[in-house]
């Protein structure tokens, strides 16, 4: 498998270095709006969800009629049918959505941080073993906590995701652009 990275002259990236600080910059801005309003954050993102819903219920259905055979279509009509009706549901109540997206978040926390300390129990004759279970334990420890605050927490707990991962792309580009200058 190719890389595209790899196709890209060094220096040809070198040379924009001030586009990926400026974005860093842009995507703090936008971490820092999200972590001052998080309820927003949280509806932001149950409706940029909502719009993904929709889109893949409409693209199901447009495929449903492109399949042949009356068992075929019923499968991605009934699939269309549920994304779409998914994706409704996020703008006509966003509080719902956010709530049944933020126990779906700590379950599969749960269930990651509990798979990641297993996995670092097996290497366990490893070096830095360890520090894989410690992961572990701290995601499993992050779904038991939104868990614990549900559905309460369904009004901050996706907006603050929102802005902590808008905080540490904007850190991790301005940090990209200044080593290109370098």
């Amino acid at each position: 498998m190719v890389n595209v990275l790899d196709e890209i002259p060094p220096s040809a990236m070198r040379d924009k270095w001030g586009w990926f600080v400026a974005l860093g910059v842009f995507l703090l801005i936008c971490g820092g709006i999200a972590l001052g309003n998080l309820f927003i954050a949280t509806v932001a993102s149950v409706y940029y969800i909502g719009v993904l819903m929709l889109i893949g219920g409409v693209i199901h259905l447009a495929h449903a009629f492109q399949v042949r055979g009356w068992e075929h279509i019923l499968f991605w009509v009934l699939s269309g049918l549920l994304y779409t009706i998914a994706g409704v549901l996020a703008f006509a109540n966003p509080l719902l959505a956010s709530a049944a997206l933020t126990l779906f978040l700590a379950v599969a926390l749960l269930i990651a941080g509990t798979f990641r300390v297993w996995v670092g129990r097996k290497l366990k004759p490893e070096r830095g073993w360890i520090w894989v279970v410690i992961g572990g334990v701290v995601t499993a420890l992050a779904g038991i906590a939104i868990a614990l605050g549900w559905p309460v927490n369904s009004l901050w707990v996706l907006g603050l995701f929102l802005a902590v991962d808008l905080i540490f792309q904007g850190w991790t580009l301005m940090a990209f652009g200044f080593a290109l200058r370098q």
